[in-house]
Formats: C-alpha cells, sequence, structure tokens
C-alpha cells in the first residue's frame, strides 16, 4: 500500500468542545430534567468517560488554560503561562494529525493566542478569538492562510454621546444568527464539500469548537418553551450563601445572581442553562445527520467534551472557579470505529487525555510534548482505571487531590491556611457533608488517617506537575506549609516575599457573613480609587 493510500484509510476525527457544560447535563447519563436526544444518541454510539476531569485552572477564566490543554496534551502548570498562548515547542493535536496527513479545520472558539491557530490548522471557518461574547452577533474571522487575521472593522460604542470611531477586530459578523447555529452551518458545508476520492482532502480533523452553553445564556425561542420554571428543581446542595471564603467569591460569574442566592432566580438560571444545552443538542445533531447524509459517519471518530463544569446554584456558586465535582468534572465521550458502543467507564480521565488517545486509535505517533494517557485501555478493560488519584488546583486559593471515594480539598486566603473539606463521594456526591467538620476537633483515626494519605500524594502532584515553578503555586504551598511545615520542601522554604495585587473583591471580602452581603453587592459595582493613604474613594 502506497504512503498515499495509507493516509487515506484512516478515519476522520470530529471533535465537538462545548463551553461551560457540566458532566451532569446529558440525559441518557442519568438527567430525566434536560433534552439532549442527539448526545444521547452519541453515548449510545459510543463509550462513555462518566469520570471526565480538568484539573481545575491558573485563570479565573478557567476555559483558557482547560483548553491549552487539550490542544497541547499538556498538564496544568506545563502550559504556557495560563495558556494565552501556545509555545511551538508544545506539538498542538492538529499539528501531530497535520503531520500525519489530516486535513486540519478549526471552527468556532479558539482562546489561545491567534498566532497558534495556523500551526494546528490548515483551514477554518468562522473563528472567534476571545473567551465570551453576545452569541447573536459573534465577531469572528474567515481562515487566513498566512496566519495574521488582520481583519478590523470600525464601529461606534457609545453612538448616543459621540461620534469617535473605534475597530474591532474581525472581518465579518452574522447578525442575529446565534453562535451554536453558525458554528454548525460551517462544519456542515465542511463535510458537504470534502471529497475522500483524492489524496489532498482525505482524511480530515474537524475542531468544532462551541461559545454555549457559556452565559449570555440565550438560545431561539422554541428551545426555552421546552423547559417549565415549575418543574425546574433545586440541586440537593444549594445554598443562598457559601459558608466560607473561597477566595474568589464575588469574580464575574458570581455576580450573576444576586446575593444571597434565591431559590427563584436559580431555578431560572438552571432553566436556561438546559434550554441553551438543548440548542447545542439540536445543531450537534444537525452535525452528524450530515455526516451520515455524506455516508462519512460510519469512518468517523466522534468526541464530545466540555471544557469545564459550572455550579449554577451548587454550594451557593454560580461559576467554576472552586474544586468542587460540579466545576471540574465535564462530559467526555468518543464513538466511531473500533470504539465499544453503549459503553461507561469511571476510569479517572483528563482533558488532555484526549489528544494521546485520538493518536492511539488512529495510529499516529504520540509527540514526546504530551504528557496525557490514552484511554483506549479503558475503553476495552473495565479494570482499568487509568490513574489512581485526581488533582485539581484552582488559581493560588485552592487545591484538592481525591482518590475513588474520598476527596481533600485545601484552601489558603490571604497567604493563611483557612480550611480542609474531606468528602466521601461514594455517600455523599453533593459533597454536602465534610467529615472534618463533622466530628469537630476529635477526628476519627481513619479520617485523620486518611487526610495525612491525601496529603501526601497532593505534595506527590505538586512536585511531579512542577505546581511550586507557578507563581500560583508559590502563593497557595508558601501559605499552606506555614500551617504545616511537614510538607514543606526546599524549594518552598525558598521562596520569598510575592506580591498580590489587591482589588475590590479582596478589600471587601470583610463583608462576607457579616449579613452586609448587599451593601458588598452595591460596593463592588461601583467605581473606585487608591489614594495615597491606602484609603479608597467609591465614586457614587
Amino acid at each position: 500500500m502506497s504512503e498515499s493510500s495509507k493516509k487515506n484509510s484512516k478515519p476522520n476525527i470530529v471533535f465537538f468542545f462545548t463551553d461551560d457544560q457540566r458532566h451532569d447535563t446529558i440525559q441518557a447519563l442519568g438527567n430525566d430534567s434536560i433534552h439532549t436526544p442527539n448526545i444521547d444518541r452519541l453515548v449510545k454510539m459510543g463509550t462513555t468517560f462518566t469520570h471526565g476531569h480538568i484539573p481545575s485552572g491558573t485563570s479565573a477564566a478557567v476555559c483558557m488554560p482547560s483548553r491549552a490543554m487539550v490542544l497541547t496534551g499538556r498538564s496544568l502548570y506545563h502550559i504556557d503561562g495560563a495558556g494565552q498562548k501556545i509555545p511551538e515547542d508544545h506539538v498542538m493535536l492538529g499539528s501531530a494529525l497535520r503531520d500525519a496527513g489530516y486535513q486540519t479545520f478549526g471552527i468556532g472558539k479558539w482562546h489561545n493566542g491567534r498566532e497558534s491557530f495556523n500551526r494546528g490548522f490548515t483551514g477554518g471557518k468562522d473563528i472567534f478569538f476571545g473567551g465570551m461574547h453576545d452569541h447573536w452577533n459573534v465577531p469572528v474571522h474567515d481562515y487566513d492562510p498566512d496566519g495574521f487575521y488582520k481583519g478590523r472593522a470600525p464601529y461606534i460604542k457609545k453612538f448616543f454621546a459621540t461620534n469617535k470611531t473605534e475597530h474591532r477586530r474581525y472581518d465579518h459578523m452574522y447578525q442575529g444568527v446565534h453562535s451554536s447555529t453558525f458554528i454548525a452551518r460551517a462544519a456542515i458545508n465542511f463535510i458537504s464539500s470534502h471529497d475522500r476520492s483524492n489524496d489532498k482532502s482525505a482524511p480530515y480533523f474537524m475542531y468544532i469548537s462551541f461559545l454555549a452553553p457559556h452565559d449570555p445564556r440565550t438560545m431561539p425561542k422554541r428551545f426555552l418553551e421546552m423547559y417549565d420554571i415549575n418543574d425546574i428543581q433545586l440541586p440537593p446542595n444549594f445554598l443562598r450563601m457559601h459558608p466560607f471564603d473561597t477566595g474568589e467569591l464575588y469574580i464575574r460569574d458570581e455576580r450573576l445572581a444576586k446575593h444571597p442566592r434565591k431559590p427563584d432566580e436559580v431555578k431560572q438560571h438552571i432553566l436556561e442553562y438546559y434550554a441553551m444545552i438543548s440548542h447545542l443538542d439540536y445543531e450537534i445533531g444537525r452535525v452528524i445527520d450530515a455526516l451520515e447524509a455524506k455516508g462519512d459517519l460510519d469512518n468517523t471518530i466522534l468526541v464530545l467534551a466540555g471544557d469545564n463544569g459550572l455550579a449554577v446554584g451548587q454550594h451557593g456558586l454560580m461559576g467554576k472557579q472552586n474544586c468542587y465535582e460540579h466545576s471540574n468534572r465535564v462530559p467526555l465521550l468518543f464513538a466511531g470505529p473500533a470504539i465499544p458502543k453503549n459503553n461507561k467507564t469511571d476510569a479517572h480521565a483528563y482533558l488532555m487525555d484526549i489528544y494521546p488517545t485520538l493518536c492511539d486509535l488512529v495510529g499516529v505517533s504520540i509527540p514526546d510534548s504530551v504528557e496525557g494517557k490514552s484511554l483506549v485501555p479503558a475503553m476495552n478493560d473495565d479494570n482499568e482505571k487509568i490513574r489512581e488519584h485526581v488533582f485539581y488546583g484552582y488559581e493560588r486559593y485552592i487545591r484538592s487531590i481525591k482518590d475513588s471515594r474520598y476527596k481533600l480539598i485545601e484552601y489558603v486566603i490571604k497567604k493563611k491556611h483557612t480550611k480542609s473539606q474531606l468528602f466521601d463521594l461514594k455517600e455523599d456526591p453533593w459533597e454536602k457533608n465534610n467529615l472534618l467538620e463533622k466530628e469537630g476537633e476529635n477526628l476519627s483515626e481513619f479520617n485523620e488517617e486518611k487526610v495525612k494519605e491525601l496529603r501526601e500524594v497532593l505534595c506527590t502532584f505538586r512536585d511531579e506537575w512542577d505546581d511550586v515553578e507557578s507563581y500560583w503555586g508559590k502563593c497557595f504551598w508558601k501559605g499552606f506549609c506555614k500551617s504545616f511545615p511537614e510538607y514543606s520542601n526546599e524549594k518552598i522554604r525558598k521562596i520569598g516575599r510575592l506580591k498580590t495585587a489587591k482589588s475590590k473583591v479582596h478589600l471587601y471580602r470583610k463583608y462576607v457573613g457579616t449579613g452586609k452581603e448587599y451593601f458588598y453587592s452595591w460596593l463592588i459595582n461601583r467605581k473606585t480609587s487608591k489614594n495615597k493613604d491606602n484609603t479608597y474613594t467609591i465614586y457614587k
């Protein structure tokens, strides 16, 4: 067989990547309150990793490092910074597949630097460089073979008050067309135009990166009308306020609903979240139907994953800037040739494992820069768990570790260790009962040993993933080891003074739990300036 024929025999790959979709938002996986018939179809077609994870993130925009880890197959502290860009020595998934003969095509959201897009893709359409936008008016680019993406469009930001013209970087916009709709349309057009009868266009890797269900949560009205607010249930771990400071209690995501949380308001958020996912599901279905109509479905590997989860009222939170399961577990499933059908596994998977898994499935060498693990063994063996522990690290505030049953979360706020949580995920999957609080000062011997065991594993990940080499790790571990010096090491002991930027959130965190939260909510929306005597002026 010629080299070109070998390349032509490989299956296509279509990767659906969603934005802010939590792991439990699929009806076929147990959520009867949501309508997802097309994703349900994917579940039946392939293998679902019910314990897909991200290791949290180094930025409040958790999706940015998450996507960098997917694209490079690297762990949290081995990407460049928080994923704002991807260095050339980090071989991207698209690059590896392109070098193996794939036509690589990218659509939708790209949050990891304009300069890196063309390194992974030989073509593309409707590319959005950014994190989030109004879904009905998204500024996008056509593929630029030179990789410059210089498109600039004029607009007047404050047209009631001025004629000052500013410019935004994009070259076209589908006004009034939802992001999920035009992204799916671009994918369908690519499928219909692709011809595997010549070497130039066969096979293909298509990366379909949606902006949904990230807020602002809007969708065509008929999907909103699928749901009745009276049928929406609050989650079992709903709280009106989170009981202690996580370091990020009042950032943008947490201000999407009022403090303290109101049940009816949270229900409305859940309804809109579900409606947006149902619309997303519909658009994914249109792409699957196009593959089937073209005759490509049986020779295409399908991947569906979410870049991070979301609280939407759980634990009194709205966002994903924490280390609870709702924010760090994501959908992850594979379907296609040689992948077991209607199969589910609870193996511990990370999104960075997608890269080596796809390489394994299509017979492409895994680059040395990739750190993830192939999930193919777990697809074929229920006893294969991939890894014993899962590590989470959020910014400079939180670190967490879990095994197959127990989970430990540690908090360092204002440079001091402030809280430990231990959850039995088998008995308490909603993480409601902190075993360390329940017993007060008199810990059972088992819980004491479990905390010690998990802290030691946490430190192993710290060292293997080079957490302390990062600014975020330096801040966390210096504070943690002040309280627990037995977990320190030479690197931590050498950490000097660290400067942390003070924000309005940090300055006024003293209002949390004092009954003055409403004043706080008003305060953080006011413009402030710092005075020479370190006081702050609040502008009404």
